[in-house]
C-alpha cells in the first residue's frame, strides 16, 4: 500500500508535459524506462529516473535511441509495463524496433514531443511533422496507436490511456505531443488510485503445453505468457506461426500474421478513436485541429461565433487509427473544412481523402511558433 501511494501523486499540481507523462506512466503501472537525452523529451527520462527508485521500478539510460527500444520490448517480455520517451532523430532511430514490437505484438509506450525537422532542425521549437512517421516509420504493414495531447492534464490523461490501451491490443502506443505541450506548465488534478482505470493485458488460461502464443482470441488479439511464467515459446521479427516459430518462406504465414496484426487495429477503430467536437451541430466551416494548434483553433472558433460565422472544431485525440467515418460525417454536413498543422502538409491529405467532393483549405507554419488564434480567425473568414 506504502508502494501504490508514492506512485499516485493524488492532488492538484503545476507542472509541465513531459513530468505530466511520467506520472501517468507511473499511475499506469509503468516499472520500466528505458531512454536517451533529448530536447526536448528529456524531462520525461529525467523524472523517471527520479520516481522509479521510489516505486520499486528501473530507469535506465542506454547508449542510444536503438538500445532504448530494444531494453523496452525486452522489459515487456519480462512482464513489466516498459516506456520510453525521444523526439526527432530518436524516433526515427527507434523505427525498425517499432516494427519488432509491431509483428511481436508487445506492448509498450513511446513518447515523441515533436520538435522542428528534418534531421537536428530545431531542437527547442515546436513541430507536428512526426505525424506520418508515427504510423509509417517502420517498413511493412502493420498498425499501431498514436493519441495526441493538447494539454498538460492529457499527456497525464492520455499517457495512461496508452498503456491500457497497449496492453489492451498487445501493439506499441504512441503519444505524439509537441514541443509546447511537453514544456508548458499547467495546472493538473491527478486522481486517487481507486479513480484511475488500468488495464492489464490479458493471460493464458491454458497450461504451457497447449499454449500457443499468437493464437488470438475473438478480438483477435493473443493471451500473452512472458519469460519466466512456465511457457515456452519464440518471439521473433520473422514471419511466424502461432507458434511463434519461423515461416519465412510462407505466403500462407504471411498472410495469416500481417493481416492480423493489422486487422486487430482497424476492427477495434471504433472502440479506440477518441475526438473532441465543439459547435459542431450547425457548423459550416469545420476546423480540424489536434496538438496545440487544437488550442489556437478553438479560440478561433469562439471568435468566429461571436462574429456571425458559423465555425465548429473537430479536435483529433486519437491520430491513428485515423477516424475516417467520422470526418466523412463532417465533411457531409459543412461547407468547408480548415486544416492547420505546424507543417508542410500531413494530416490534411488523410483529410482530403476522406472529405472528398467538400473543400479543404491548408493553414501551415513551420518555425516552431504555433498558429495564434487571430491567424486561424482570418483564415476562416476568408473561408
Amino acid at each position: 500500500m506504502a508502494e501504490k501511494s508514492r506512485a499516485v501523486l493524488s492532488g492538484v499540481h503545476f507542472m509541465n508535459g513531459d513530468v505530466a507523462s511520467a506520472e501517468g506512466a507511473i499511475a499506469a503501472g509503468c516499472r520500466f524506462f528505458a531512454g536517451y537525452p533529448i530536447t526536448p523529451a528529456t524531462e520525461v527520462a529525467e523524472r523517471m529516473a527520479q520516481r522509479m527508485p521510489e516505486v520499486g521500478g528501473v530507469c535506465i539510460q542506454m547508449e542510444d535511441e536503438l538500445g532504448s527500444m530494444a531494453a523496452v520490448i525486452g522489459a515487456s517480455y519480462a512482464g513489466v509495463k516498459a516506456m520510453t520517451a525521444t523526439s526527432g532523430p530518436g524516433f526515427s532511430l527507434m523505427q525498425e524496433n517499432i516494427g519488432l514490437a509491431a509483428m511481436t505484438e508487445t506492448p509498450c509506450v513511446i513518447v515523441n514531443v515533436m520538435r522542428g525537422g528534418p534531421s537536428s532542425g530545431q531542437p527547442t521549437m515546436a513541430g507536428q511533422q512526426d505525424v506520418m512517421q508515427a504510423k509509417w516509420g517502420a517498413h511493412g504493414d502493420y498498425e499501431i496507436i498514436a493519441l495526441v495531447p493538447s494539454s498538460v492534464q492529457e499527456m497525464f490523461d492520455l499517457t495512461i490511456e496508452a498503456f491500457n490501451l497497449s496492453e489492451t491490443y498487445r501493439v506499441p502506443v504512441i503519444v505524439l505531443a509537441d514541443e509546447v505541450v511537453g514544456h508548458m506548465s499547467e495546472r493538473i488534478v491527478i486522481p486517487t488510485p481507486d479513480k484511475i482505470r488500468v488495464i492489464n493485458r490479458k493471460k493464458p488460461q491454458v497450461s504451457p503445453e497447449e499454449y500457443l502464443p499468437f493464437k488470438p482470441d475473438e478480438d483477435l488479439v493473443p493471451p500473452m505468457a512472458c519469460f519466466g511464467e512456465g511457457y515456452r515459446f519464440y518471439a521473433t521479427g520473422l514471419t511466424h506461426d502461432e507458434m511463434g516459430r519461423p515461416r519465412t518462406s510462407s505466403p500462407k504465414a504471411q498472410q495469416r500474421i500481417v493481416q492480423r496484426i493489422c486487422d486487430k487495429i482497424r476492427k477495434n477503430a471504433d472502440k479506440i478513436i477518441m475526438t473532441k467536437e465543439t459547435m459542431l451541430e450547425d457548423a459550416e466551416i469545420v476546423v480540424v485541429a489536434y496538438g496545440i494548434t487544437a488550442r489556437s483553433a478553438l479560440s478561433a472558433v469562439r471568435k468566429a461565433r461571436e462574429m456571425g460565422i458559423k465555425a465548429g472544431l473537430f479536435r483529433l485525440v486519437t491520430l491513428w487509427p485515423f477516424p475516417d467515418r467520422l470526418i466523412w460525417k463532417v465533411a457531409e454536413q459543412a461547407h468547408s473544412i480548415l486544416v492547420p498543422e505546424m507543417n508542410c502538409g500531413q494530416i490534411v491529405r488523410e483529410v482530403e481523402r476522406v472529405a472528398k467532393k467538400t473543400p479543404v483549405i491548408f493553414l501551415p507554419k513551420l518555425g516552431g511558433e504555433p498558429h495564434r488564434p487571430a491567424e486561424i480567425l482570418e483564415a476562416i473568414r476568408r473561408t
